[in-house]
């Protein structure tokens, strides 16, 4: 079916929605977005993407001009418009049209959500893993810019994913600014040592993942053990298992990192069992 896009309060169908060439997220990426997933027709964990994405908005003083909730029913009228039962969303909030120069005080802000199907990796990443490389390009310096913010800059991983593309690899690993592991191009990143999770923590210059939080407060109730401390290339060469998180990757292993195998090369129990109570959880 012919999908529709929802843009400033009205549905208009998706090859009608557009944006004007004067608008400060085209010319300048300045504006923030939240991925979300539809599973079963139901939006997985709305308010807590509502929430990051109101207060990136904060962040960069941009003003969402829609209250919380109006947003809220907005989305769910846009899956139901587009007839959605397992999909993924794009909320977009530019800083909107105003000159060709940086200043946003003549801008107004365009709210934009996009409805539609999507499939991040072949279903036989997920049964067999990834194997990634790390990047040259480091995340960006939390001084300059908080990772937190989910801005529609993505340059920076952009940067990253090409390289990892380019080696092969359809993911790639990125450090931060003190050479510790961070987080990858679109995704979170856990470890399994002893039986015990590791992932970086949220001053390693990561995004504050809503699948991330989910899989922690997963891996509590299963009674395990999750540490979120600084971690190396080295804990990430000698770890049991690895796996990622994000909204659209949901949770996928990973098996070689820079060539180097991860356990016995194949998804561990930890991963296979964490990524199987996710799914349960997605349609609870």
């Amino acid at each position: 079916m012919s999908r529709v896009v929802w843009i400033n309060g009205k549905l208009v169908p998706a090859a009608e929605a557009t944006v004007s060439v004067f608008d400060h997220g085209l010319l300048y990426g300045d504006g923030v977005f939240e991925g979300l997933r539809i599973y079963g027709g139901k939006v997985f964990r709305l308010e807590e993407h509502l929430k990051r994405l109101y207060e990136s908005a904060k962040a960069i003083w941009l003003e969402i001009p829609i209250a919380v909730d109006a947003l809220a029913a907005a989305t769910n009228e846009t899956v139901a418009a587009n007839k959605l039962v397992d999909g993924y969303i794009r909320l977009i909030v530019t800083r909107g049209a105003g000159t060709l120069g940086l200043d946003p005080r003549n801008c107004d802000p365009r709210v934009i959500i996009i409805a539609d199907t999507i499939r991040l990796y072949p279903a036989e990443y997920y049964e067999n893993g990834l194997e990634i490389i790390t990047s040259s390009v480091i995340r960006n310096h939390p001084a300059a810019l908080s990772p937190r913010v989910k801005s529609l800059n993505y340059l920076n991983n952009i940067l990253a994913k090409i390289e990892g593309i380019q080696a092969g690899c359809i993911e790639a690993l990125m450090l931060n600014h003190k050479g510790e592991v961070a987080e990858c191009t679109g995704d979170n990143l856990f470890l399994v040592k002893d039986g015990a999770l590791h992932t970086p923590p949220l001053d390693a210059g990561i995004l504050a993942g809503v699948t991330r939080d989910t899989v922690i407060e997963l891996a509590a109730e299963a009674g395990l053990v999750c540490h979120e401390r600084p971690l190396t290339k080295h804990d990430v060469y000698v770890a049991d298992e690895c796996f990622l998180t994000g909204s659209a990757a949901e949770v996928i292993p990973v098996v070689r990192v820079d060539s180097r195998t991860i356990g016995d090369g194949k998804p561990g129990p930890v991963t296979r069992d964490l990524k199987e109570l996710y799914a349960k959880l997605t349609y609870a």
